[in-house]
């Protein structure tokens, strides 16, 4: 991986939402939907975040019809040795939505 990938990497890494995003995702794979009802932000700012985080290699998004879920793309991190395991689990939170 080039330098310059890494550290547009760690950039998106570094926004407090997205970071609790890739926390949210690393509990389960999402629908938008379900993302932004545990943000108080609108929609297409969750989209343009979920955008970002796919730009860097860090996010996978997969089609179901018109719906799109998200996940984590776990063999990059695992390739650049990140561990996820110290942010919030979200579990109990995405049970209510």
């Amino acid at each position: 991986m080039k330098f310059v990938d890494l550290a547009n990497m760690y950039k998106a890494i570094g926004d407090p939402t997205r970071l609790k995003i890739i926390s949210l995702l690393n509990t389960r794979d999402c629908y938008v939907s379900e993302i932004v009802a545990l943000f108080d932000i609108s929609q297409p700012a969750i989209s343009r975040h979920l955008a970002r985080l796919k730009q860097v290699g860090l996010v996978r998004e997969r089609r179901h019809g018109m719906w799109v879920s998200y996940s984590l793309n776990h063999n990059l991190i695992q390739e650049l040795g990140i561990s996820f395991n110290e942010l919030p689990d979200f579990s109990q939170e995405l049970t209510e939505i």
